[in-house]
């Protein structure tokens, strides 16, 4: 019974905690807890069970029936349809339940107003270094709390910050900088509560325009293939706007600017473009400028009226010169043959006024002469050429040949300016004659042919160049040689050439005897000949070759010249051509071998064949011949009789043994056959005996 009453009991209590429970569970529905003014706001109380409910504000009751509704026995509803700040506060939903329990849940409702930023400028201009400020008026309620930010960084409130947040909420920038154009955000924040709102302000620093020159001055050298750029570094904000003044038109063809008309590039640069370049910056604050000093200079040019100039001797030469360029060269005159400058103002050679002037031209005159004009843009010159005839020829000498006369100088004359071309070599044999005359190369030897044997002669010789003869040498007599034989011709062994069975030597003529050489006569010999190859070679030739010579051999060589009136002494040279190299090939080695493999045999089976009947010399003699006689050595002229080995017999008894014998009239060979009967006792016991010798 007391276990059945412990049951009931705990049930019942079990049953009265659940509806304790239950009645117990209450909540506010509401939407959000912060409202803006003039916004609805609707709390729904939810009483978890039956009773009665009521609404509290503030610790206060509610006892506006338009404000709250019953919905039902659990539930109840406030709803205010416009909030105003008043409504802002804690409510507090109550329920006596009608098991006899009360309970109640309270929420707090915020009602703001704002935040709102007044009217004002968002877009704010300071001029660089200047002091500027930048405002963010804000309304609302409760209280509102402003911040300002930069990329996301809050600006200080500390007053000692050169860019700080002052009390009234604007920004203060104290000497402003490039650094301080951008965009700021003024933060408004209803306080202690998660509504805010922001508003953006751009604040740009102006700048006056500034022009930097890299250089002011600038120096170049005029000419088609010279640019020149002048470059203007221009800052300011707003971007100045950039003008350029040129002392000459602008022409689109010459003046070229980049995008911003910050360099301009002058092309092929002329004289013209010198002078004052104004780079000129302007913006809405300012404007600025820098000038440039373009200095242009030219290079000298000289100018002659001729590079050539022909004059004999005696005469007057004056050659002018012009010089140009900025700044105006000076000039000079300068002998390029001694590297002197000529500046003497009177005398010979003389320079008038950029004139050069010579009088009564000498030989030495001649030659090239440089007008040089020089300045610190540069320095040019031309060349001058003066020709004159060439001065006499001095230290010569003059020897006789057989009708004819060779000169000889020490030192070629004054040329005059120009090259020396040719001599003209005079002679005659007494002063009332005319001078008879030849013109010989400068390269050639300088001789007179064709003179009469042993005669005197008076002769002289001058130089010729582009503008004429020159003076005469001073006269020489000499006395010509009768006419001869030419001289031995030169066989140098210094240019012997031997190539296998060739050979090549050099060959000089040195002295044709007066009469020119007609031809040369050749002959050669090895040493073990008595006969002599002979063959003729023209005068013009200046070596000898023979080719197909005997390898191993020495060999005599003779060279003779031949004029009209006979033959030289002959030159003589010996040489020897050396024995031919053989290189052995492979096939020649196997040969070689061969040929002594064959020699060898046949030697072996020769002395097999005389010594043992056997080999294959006797094969071939038994097949050619007959059989062989056992015992055979050898046949002996005489009466018929053949010596045997052990014995002695008569030609009749080889005859019977089958031995071929030689018969001494016909040179016939008679077959021996050997159908012999044996020998008898007496012939065994018989001795030897030696055959006579044939009938003569």
């Amino acid at each position: 019974m007391m276990n059945q009453s412990t049951l009931v009991l705990r049930a019942a209590s079990l049953l009265l905690l659940l509806a304790y429970s239950t009645d117990a569970k209450m909540e506010i529905v509401i939407s959000k807890q912060d409202f803006r003014v003039g916004e609805e706001i609707s709390l729904l109380c939810k009483a978890g069970g039956d009773g009665d409910i009521t609404w509290k504000k503030n610790g206060e009751d509610i006892d506006d029936d338009e404000l709250v509704k019953n919905l039902d026995e659990s539930s109840s509803n406030v709803l205010i349809k416009k909030a105003t700040m008043q409504d802002a506060g804690s409510y507090t939903c109550q329920c006596d339940f009608e098991s006899g329990h009360n309970d109640d849940v309270q929420t707090v409702v915020f009602v703001y107003e704002g935040p709102s930023f007044v009217s004002t400028s968002t877009y704010h201009e300071f001029l660089e270094g200047k002091n500027g400020m930048v405002p963010c008026p804000v309304t609302g309620q409760p209280t509102v709390d402003v911040h300002w930010l930069q990329d996301n960084k809050q600006i200080s409130s500390n007053g000692g910050m050169r860019v700080h947040q002052m009390a009234d909420n604007t920004i203060f920038f104290k000497n402003v900088t490039r650094e301080d154009a951008g965009t700021y955000v003024c933060r408004a924040q209803i306080e202690g509560r998660p509504v805010h709102k922001e508003q953006s302000f751009s604040v740009v620093v102006n700048s006056p325009p500034t022009v930097r020159l890299r250089e002011e001055v600038k120096k170049v050298l005029a000419g088609p293939e010279t640019n020149v750029s002048l470059l203007c570094l221009v800052d300011g904000v707003p971007k100045p706007i950039i003008n350029w003044t040129m002392p000459v038109t602008f022409d689109a063809s010459h003046h070229q600017f980049n995008s911003d008309r910050s360099q301009l590039t002058i092309q092929s640069v002329v004289r013209a473009d010198y002078g004052e370049y104004i780079c000129t910056a302007t913006n809405k604050i300012a404007e600025s400028s820098a000038t440039f000093m373009l200095h242009v200079f030219e290079a000298p040019e000289v100018f002659v009226p001729a590079e050539q100039q022909r004059v004999l001797l005696g005469e007057r030469v004056s050659v002018s010169c012009n010089v140009s360029g900025h700044p105006q060269p000076d000039l000079y005159w300068l002998n390029k043959y001694n590297g002197r400058t000529l500046d003497l103002t009177s005398g010979h050679i003389r320079v008038v006024d950029g004139v050069l002037e010579i009088d009564e031209v000498m030989p030495s005159d001649g030659g090239l002469y440089s007008c040089m004009a020089v300045s610190i843009s540069g320095n040019a010159s031309r060349d001058v050429a003066i020709y004159t005839q060439p001065g006499p020829p001095h230290y010569i000498s003059v020897s006789p040949g057989p009708t004819s006369v060779l000169f000889s100088l020490k030192t070629l004359p004054v040329n005059g300016g120009t090259q020396i071309t040719s001599f003209v070599l005079q002679w005659r044999q007494s002063p009332a004659e005319q001078w008879k005359e030849t013109t010989v190369p400068a390269s050639a030897p300088l001789a007179i042919t064709s003179l009469k044997s042993y005669t005197l002669y008076t002769v002289r010789l001058a130089a010729l160049n582009a503008v004429g003869v020159g003076q005469f040498s001073d006269t020489n007599s000499v006395r010509t040689q009768g006419i001869r034989e030419p001289d031995t011709p030169a066989l140098s062994s210094d240019s012997m050439k031997l190539d296998r069975n060739s050979f090549a030597i050099a060959l000089k003529q040195t002295d044709d005897g007066g009469t020119p050489v007609q031809h040369f006569n050749i002959r050669y010999r090895q040493d073990t000949e008595e006969q002599w190859k002979e063959m003729q070679l023209p005068p013009t030739v200046d070596s000898v070759s023979l080719k197909d010579l005997s390898f191993g051999s020495d060999y005599q060589l003779e060279v003779t010249a031949i004029n009209a009136n006979g033959s030289s002494i002959p030159a003589t040279f010996n040489f020897t051509i050396a024995e031919k190299s053989v290189s052995m090939t492979k096939g020649s080695v196997v040969g070689i071998v061969m040929v002594i493999f064959l020699v060898v045999f046949l030697m072996v089976d020769a002395t097999c064949c005389y010594t043992n009947r056997c080999g294959l010399l006797m094969t071939i003699a038994v097949k050619l011949f007959g059989k062989k006689v056992p015992g055979l050595k050898m046949l002996e002229e005489g009466e018929g009789e053949v010596k045997m080995k052990g014995m002695s017999t008569s030609r009749g008894s080889l005859q019977q043994a089958g031995v071929q014998t030689l018969n001494k009239e016909s040179d016939q060979i008679t077959e021996v056959t050997c159908d012999k009967a044996p020998l008898t006792k007496h012939e065994k016991t018989q001795p030897h005996r030696k055959l006579p010798a044939a009938d003569a």
